[in-house]
């Protein structure tokens, strides 16, 4: 009977002491959701890459465990210290000698590394030929960005300031690596729910967008057969990086780091002289610091921090950005459908947000349910790629504007 006794009492301790007898009900909200993002990545095939390295990395960040764990991340290492001058800052010392792995790797988000490393990547793997073929693709691109500036009014409306507004707004541009470099400048402790948001919406694009593309389109529209692209030489495509570098960092400054690294990629890839870096750039850069950024991001998620009604209002009005966005890049497709006599397919103004390719498969997608015959692709990729010059852009402005 003692020993019956004492195997209950052992049994109740390991449990009390376990990650089921600590958590909060707001832990197993998260880890449920967790597991949600986890299924659209494995099962359904939603954008894996980005997906599942922050799925899991809000999984770990929700399962209590032991204050020694070298695994954990700690939300109070990331607090904002105040100095005697009222400056505010991270004690980033203290961060290197008490952290976590996840703490270790977060460093990299909130120093602004990630982000122009992801952009260096992006411009690596980036054909901009469909862009330079069709310059009006830049209006499609510019269009979609009506969302981010429609949602900070928004969000200013709604009681924020402007730091958080900006933040916010910036999710319309559906590119996580920019509303991170944005977030982290000009509102940190928004950080967390501002990434996921952004990286979600981009994964859910397949969902979201269709919708609103049949709602503003017609089929006739929709159905338009685009002709092809002219030809493009190697001297444009080298001439481009360049030449957008120093016009748009002299008009935008603070748009520099993204633009810069963006085209610096590209120019790596079009010149022909640097294969060697740029398929380290394109592939083994790049997954690192995808996972690192994703496993990082997702970890911030814990649960009595993130569950709050700040949070919903930041993944409402950033989805009301994102719709914005795709729904002002259509109309203004449709503009173009009319002024070209009916040889500009709408659906491809839907690719103007900066998420890169997801968005131009997706005009593919919707224009061959209507017409099978269809390739969209290509002449989607122009806004596409327009939409990642333009939220870069975009955040500088946001950054000028607000200030630093």
């Amino acid at each position: 009977m003692e020993v019956l006794q004492s195997f209950w009492e052992a049994l109740c301790t390991i449990l009390a002491n376990s990650g089921f007898g600590v958590a909060q009900w707001q832990n197993y909200v998260m880890i449920a959701i967790s597991c949600l993002l986890l299924y659209l990545a494995i099962v359904k095939k939603f954008e894996p890459l980005l997906l599942l390295p922050i799925a899991f990395g809000m999984l770990l960040a929700n399962i209590p465990s032991a204050d020694a764990a070298d695994m954990v991340y700690h939300p109070e290492l990331w607090e904002m210290l105040v100095d005697e001058t009222g400056h505010r800052y991270i004690d980033y010392g203290r961060v290197l000698k008490e952290g976590g792995l996840l703490d270790i790797l977060y460093m990299g988000v909130k120093l602004g590394i990630y982000p122009p490393l992801i952009f260096l990547g992006i411009g690596a793997m980036t054909d901009f030929g469909p862009l330079i073929a069709r310059p009006s693709s830049f209006i499609l691109g510019a269009a979609a960005q009506i969302g981010i500036f429609g949602a900070f009014f928004l969000a200013l409306l709604a009681g924020q300031d402007a730091a958080s507004a900006g933040s916010i707004g910036i999710i319309g541009g559906a590119d996580g690596p920019t509303a991170i470099y944005v977030t982290k400048t000009l509102k940190p402790e928004l950080l967390g729910p501002i990434a996921v948001a952004a990286y979600s919406y981009m994964a859910l694009i397949p969902i979201i967008q269709p919708p609103f593309m049949r709602l503003l389109t017609t089929k006739k529209e929709r159905s338009v057969v685009m002709g092809q692209l002219r030809s493009v030489s190697k001297t444009e495509k080298v001439i481009f990086p360049i030449a957008v570098t120093i016009i748009v960092c002299m008009l935008v400054p603070a748009a520099t780091p993204l633009v810069g690294m963006l085209m610096l990629g590209n120019l790596m890839k079009e010149s022909g002289v640097t294969e060697r870096i740029t398929k380290t750039a394109q592939n083994e850069l790049m997954n690192i610091i995808t996972i690192f950024l994703g496993l990082s991001v997702g970890a911030t998620t814990n649960g009595q921090t993130f569950l709050t009604w700040n949070t919903i209002i930041i993944v409402l009005v950033g989805l009301g950005a994102f719709i914005l966005g795709t729904c002002f890049g259509i109309l203004f497709g449709k503009v173009m459908y009319v002024f070209s006599g009916g040889k500009i397919n709408p659906l491809i103004g839907s690719a103007g947000v900066s998420a890169v390719p997801m968005a131009a498969r997706v005009s593919q997608k919707v224009g061959q349910e209507e017409n099978p015959s269809n390739y969209l692709l290509m002449h989607a990729m122009g806004p596409n790629v327009a939409g990642v010059i333009g939220s870069a852009v975009a955040a500088g402005v946001l950054l000028t504007m607000i200030g630093h």
